[in-house]
């Protein structure tokens, strides 16, 4: 975003950055394994269940409410999935935008502290 496009929203130039991170931490109401590459997770809120691609697993996984959004996108999607930078972050957005209301990812513009952290899911269930 340029300056003109901050200018013209009325945005301070350095409020952009703090704007732009996001935390986001798996919701401890929801049951998740590893299925062959794919998430697969059900909220135990309504038994909902939903089934993640490998790129959706990665930031699902990475979600540990301590770490940014951004930087998900960055060291993980764009590194494991060879993806520009602005297409990741756009999908990783509307992901994250899209589990949140189905209450299987938690959203704050400061890092999320969760007790009991529900650990990292089991990598490959079919071998458990």
């Amino acid at each position: 975003m340029g300056t003109d496009s901050i200018k013209a929203t009325g945005l301070d130039e350095h409020l952009i950055g703090v704007m732009a991170d996001t935390f986001i931490a798996r919701s401890p109401a929801i049951a998740a394994r590893v299925l062959g590459g794919e998430m697969m997770i059900m909220s135990a809120v309504d038994s909902t269940f939903f089934s993640l691609n490998e790129v959706a697993t990665v930031i699902f996984q990475a979600a540990d409410g301590k770490t940014p959004l951004t930087e998900i996108v960055e060291k993980k999607v764009c590194v494991e999935f060879e993806v520009g930078p602005e297409e990741a972050q756009r999908d990783a957005e509307q992901l994250v935008a899209d589990l949140s209301q189905h209450g299987i990812l938690l959203v704050s513009d400061k890092p999320i502290r969760l007790h009991n952290f529900p650990n990292t899911p089991v990598e490959n269930a079919e071998n458990s």
